[in-house]
């Protein structure tokens, strides 16, 4: 629905158009992809520069608007109510129920934007996050219809978007590349690169980000953006695909005047090419007001006022509390029902009976003929066939639940997790500095190991040292996903990709990492200590440091998919190597092991790459570690002369009927393993199992993410 006001945008200047205009005066034809070049941007508007624009539009390939008009979409909500229970007081089980939403009603219409206003506590964001489904069902009462049919959780994922208050952004990546990588997740495959790049360099001029454009999002420790810049980016990277439906939760929060302006003038635009708009705002200028077609009040989830913004100095001054000429109605408002709130004894129940009558004694808006048998599917796939809702879905096809097939999403997913890092190469270049510098603090204090007794006890605290130290150099990995955490339940939440593509993506986007950490590792360290096995001893330890660091890399990235803050994951994941490390056979063998404790043995980490390496090691059948006098090494009569000692091996040899020699071999590799209590596992088998665990905790995090980042109340 257009408004008299609108008529002055640039749009219809031209005389062709405003003829289109008289022939469908309640809906524009337009839709997103010909707004965003039609119309000037919002520093223009706010210049006042009503110049006529370029009429071009973006050929995106989606269709033809010659099509009939369906239906304008409405979004109807009846009775909305939602509770939680709240712990009267601490400590103390009683518990009682705190209402969020009572009763609320009211509808969003196409070409329109719907603000809900309210102090803070009033219910604003609730409302919001019931309309997107973000309340689970159980919790939530009440109906929300979209052209009378039952809006169904799985639709609304397709036809809408969510833009959170927060700015969830990657921050060393441009302006240019978050609407790129957005466009790539959202628009289907079947357009090309060009028309995607189009669409984002036509979105870009929309957004008012042209000189932005090139300018990285910045965080902290980066400077990038500005707040009201930083806002528009993330409106951008969710209305890509043009949406049906779009939710905002308070998308001026934070922002100055004119860049809060420039944000609600993007709005508008969005809902005149054919789009719902439904977001909560705190308090809206005058100027942002102008721009509002339907308003609701909310009062400690009550409903205090709906309907539109020129209702209510006449709403008010029947209340018996008129508006001055000369203040801003919102703000004449939300003073007025803050101080019932505070200082009534019945707080708003009064403006809430008030606007109860008020409604039942306004007369029914005029409803829009519907045509008979126009369903809501028919609707949604007439309105794609005129460029809506790019998601891959054509006239004669279902609505698909995401635009790119799962190996297209893990190519984008991959190439987006790199080009952030390589602007941040900080982060792995301290993680192979904490590498390197540990192989040589190792290879200089073992340096070139005898196959003495003492090399042998040496060789066994480099082993568990070494594989302990893998683990834990993976740690660095419990921030990665806790950082992007709110972006993935962002993207996910709206089916921009499968949660299976990110879990694939993240993993084999970490292994060309990992293979330069495990190359300097096992370079650094291999030959230096001087361990058995040329080239293929080499190899192999090779292979289970690369395997090591990947295990321990999936193991904590499965566990920051179930922490909630990082200091308490370095914690967690400290403790539990501590462990593994105490039951890998190391500090005391497998056969010493209580059995109450064995089980905590076989799910180490630890104990399958120290086993692998110590059979790389030892498993040598010609190879003699401890000869002759070499067994009295480490007891009291290692420090006899050696004629003591062979006289000794003499008396040994009488009693046990064995002629025992100073050379004659003693212990062979084979029994070293025995003694460590080592199993018959082979290496090789060691290593799959290392590779296993690594798998298997990927596939843990997978579950984590699918039943952890439903992004709903409860």
């Amino acid at each position: 629905m257009l408004k008299s006001n609108q008529m002055k945008l640039p749009l219809f200047n031209n005389t062709s158009q405003q003829m289109e205009l008289q022939k469908h005066p309640k809906k524009s034809n337009s839709t997103l992809a010909e707004l965003l070049m039609r119309v000037d941007d919002a520093h223009s508007d706010v210049s006042g520069n009503n110049t006529p624009t370029d009429n071009r539009v973006v050929d995106v390939g989606l269709g033809s608007t010659s099509l009939p008009l369906s239906n304008p979409f409405v979004l109807s909500f009846t009775n909305l109510s939602y509770s939680v229970k709240v712990r009267k007081k601490w400590g103390k089980k009683v518990e009682n129920s705190k209402v969020l939403l009572n009763n609320i009603s009211g509808e969003a219409r196409e070409g329109e934007i719907m603000a809900v206003l309210g102090a803070s506590g009033s219910g604003k964001s609730t409302l919001i996050d019931a309309l997107a489904n973000r309340i689970s069902k159980e919790s939530l009462k009440g109906s929300i219809t979209l052209n009378g049919e039952t809006l169904e959780s799985k639709l609304l994922r397709v036809i809408s978007a969510y833009v959170m208050q927060d700015d969830l952004l990657f921050p060393m990546l441009t302006v240019e590349e978050t609407l790129m990588f957005s466009a790539e997740f959202r628009l289907p495959r079947s357009l090309s690169k060009k028309k995607k790049k189009a669409r984002v360099q036509a979105l870009i001029d929309q957004l008012g980000l042209r000189k932005a454009a090139q300018t990285v999002i910045g965080d902290e420790g980066h400077r990038g953006v500005s707040g009201g810049e930083r806002r528009r980016v993330s409106i951008g990277t969710d209305i890509i695909h043009d949406p049906i439906v779009l939710f905002l939760d308070e998308p001026t929060s934070g922002l100055d005047s004119t860049s809060a302006f420039m944000v609600v003038k993007v709005l508008q635009r969005i809902a005149q090419s054919g789009s719902i708009v439904i977001m909560s705002i705190h308090q809206p200028s005058y100027r942002i007001m102008n721009l509002l077609d339907r308003l609701i009040f909310l009062s400690r989830g009550n409903t205090v006022y709906n309907g539109s913004p020129s209702s209510l100095p006449r709403f008010f001054a029947e209340f018996g509390h008129p508006i001055p000429e000369n203040e801003n109605k919102t703000e004449f408002a939300l003073d007025l029902i803050r101080e019932l709130e505070e200082n009534s004894h019945g707080g708003t129940k009064a403006l809430v009976e008030f606007n109860k009558q008020w409604q039942a004694r306004r007369k029914p808006r005029t409803i829009i003929t519907r045509k008979p048998n126009f369903s809501l599917k028919e609707a949604i796939i007439a309105s794609i066939s005129r460029g809506k809702l790019v998601s891959g879905a054509t006239n004669e096809s279902s609505l698909p639940d995401f635009a790119n097939p799962f190996w297209i999403e893990i190519i984008v997913i991959a190439k987006r997790s790199i080009t952030n890092s390589k602007r941040m190469p900080e982060l792995f270049a301290i993680r192979l500095g904490a590498v390197l510098i540990t192989g040589f603090i190792l290879a200089t204090m073992f340096w070139q190991l005898d196959d003495s007794p003492k090399g042998i006890q040496e060789r066994l605290g480099f082993f568990a040292f070494a594989m302990s130290t893998t683990f834990y150099t993976c740690a660095e990995a419990i921030p990665v996903f806790l950082q992007e955490k709110y972006i993935f339940m962002r993207e996910t939440a709206y089916n921009a990709y499968r949660r299976s593509s990110y879990v694939l993506a993240q993993s084999l986007i970490s292994i060309p990492s990992l293979i330069i950490l495990s190359i300097t590792f096992a370079g650094t360290t291999f030959f230096s200590v001087g361990l058995a096995g040329g080239s293929a001893g080499f190899f192999f330890f090779f292979l289970t440091i690369l395997a090591s660091f990947w295990a321990g890399s999936s193991f904590v990235t499965f566990l920051s998919g179930i922490v909630p803050h990082v200091m308490l994951g370095f914690t967690i994941v400290v403790a539990i190597l501590a462990y593994f490390l105490l039951f890998s056979g190391f500090f005391i063998s497998k056969n010493r092991i209580p059995l109450y404790w064995l089980w905590f043995h076989y799910i180490s980490l630890v104990k399958y790459p120290y086993e692998g390496v110590l059979r790389n090691e030892f498993d040598d059948p010609n190879k003699c570690f401890v000869r002759g006098v070499q067994m009295f090494d480490g007891s009291p009569l290692g420090t006899a002369s050696e004629a003591m000692k062979l006289k000794l091996l003499e008396s040994m040899s009488g009693v046990l009927g064995v002629n025992i020699s100073g050379s004659t071999c003693v212990t062979m590799g084979k029994d070293l393993l025995v003694q460590q209590g080592i199993s018959d596992i082979s290496k090789w088998d060691c290593l799959w199992i290392i590779v296993g665990w690594g798998i298997f905790f990927r596939v843990l995090f997978y579950f984590t993410l699918l039943l952890g980042s439903k992004n709903k109340r409860r």
